[in-house]
């Protein structure tokens, strides 16, 4: 497979053997991991540049986690890392490391992660997306072998519906940008808004080819004068291309919410209560820089797998998957709760923080929005909403 590069990553081959216990007792759970380049699309500003280990470094420091527990119990853990980069096949990648281990991370984009939970080497797997934030995965085109530790879009629209909400702001405009994920995030906003009695009251594309590091204070207020007056700017720019043009240059200075401004993510750096701080430390000490939402995601399936051989001193894919599908199953995310899956379509249930660049504003769900079993279940796709079969 030319263009395939496979890593044994060395911290699980040191560690392990570092804090290897009495051979008797010893089990050993391998874990893939399988990031398929994608081709980031031209911004305007290169000021946030994605990491290159975005995402791995998370299932590395999961890793240190899972052996730091296991050293007690006699239990390693190995994780295989295999990157495909642009015009590879990923389906091959794929087929390699579930030949030595059903237990998959997947950094991938929608299509193929769908395509490697088809294949027949998937089948009885336990796979884990930890990049794509689209609802279908957790509905339509939803699998039985894939769980989500991403939060998806639906779960972040559905935090900052009920912000706006809880606010008031229900005089509402939205600007979108053009690349895909913007248009998820878009549908996933107006999905969020009609779920919570909200409308939009106005929407533009922004489309502009100017360079708005030199014309933003005189192209934005004549791009954002007609939508009137309005109590809050819904930003759709998950590519992080124009929306920080945006800030403080409207017509109207009114707040902006969405992908700038005031944000509902899934992790950020300035999470520190509940023993996130810790978190925080460990990962910054590894790796040298912030913990993104992409690194958390991997950290917690890889968390996944630790505390379900943990708790039940095994290793094959069909008593670990059942009991992280269980009422025992919980997860200590640093979040304020445990953290557990839906097990209608595998979602991780999760709070959703509210932040801005420098603090933590909220989390979600917020007070007042009540759920019938589990007010996390208020975030995202609830059962009786979902069209996914694959669970039943």
């Amino acid at each position: 497979m030319g263009g395939i590069v496979v890593k044994h990553l060395v911290i699980g081959a040191l560690v392990g053997g570092l804090l290897s216990a009495p051979a008797s007792a010893e089990i050993t759970l391998n874990i893939g991991y399988l990031r398929v380049e994608q081709p980031a699309p031209p911004t305007l500003s290169n000021l946030d540049p994605i990491p290159e280990n975005n995402g791995l470094a998370g299932a590395q420091t999961g890793l240190a986690d899972n052996l730091t527990t296991g050293k007690f119990l006699g239990q390693k853990y190995e994780l295989t890392v295999t990157e495909v980069f642009e015009g590879e096949d990923p389906l091959a990648a794929a087929r390699d490391l579930l030949s030595a281990s059903p237990y998959l991370v997947i950094d991938a984009a929608f299509e193929d992660i769908v395509a490697i939970a088809d294949l027949a080497e998937a089948e009885g797997a336990v796979l884990f997306n930890t990049s794509a934030g689209d609802l279908a995965l957790r509905d339509t085109e939803c699998r039985g072998n894939l769980l989500h530790t991403l939060a998806s879009d639906a779960m972040r629209t559905d935090a900052l519906a009920q912000v706006l909400v809880k606010k008031r702001w229900d005089d509402l405009v939205m600007i979108t940008g053009t690349h895909a994920s913007d248009l998820s995030y878009a549908d996933a906003v107006r999905r969020s808004l009609a779920k919570f009695g909200l409308d939009l009251e106005g929407e533009k594309e922004w489309a502009f080819d100017a360079d708005m590091r030199r014309n933003a204070s005189q192209e934005v207020p004549l791009f954002t004068q007609d939508f009137g007056d309005y109590d809050a700017l819904i930003i759709a720019d998950e590519v992080h291309d124009f929306g920080r043009y945006v800030l403080y240059n409207t017509w109207q200075a009114r707040p902006v919410v969405g992908s700038e401004g005031l944000a509902a993510v899934g992790w950020s750096p300035v999470i520190e209560q509940w023993g996130a701080a810790q978190l925080q430390s460990r990962f910054e000490e590894e790796h040298a820089r912030h913990m993104t939402a992409q690194d958390y995601a991997a950290w917690a399936a890889v968390r996944t797998l630790g505390e379900a051989m943990t708790r039940t001193s095994a290793n094959d894919p069909e008593t670990l998957r059942s009991y992280i599908m269980s009422d025992q199953f919980e997860l200590a995310g640093f979040k304020g709760r445990p953290l557990t899956y839906r097990d209608w379509n595998g979602q991780l249930r999760q709070p959703i923080a509210i932040v801005h660049p420098r603090a933590l504003v909220a989390q979600a769900p917020l007070e007042g929005f009540l759920h019938q079993t589990n007010e996390l279940d208020s975030l995202g796709l609830d059962r009786p909403e979902s069209k996914c079969e694959a669970f039943q």
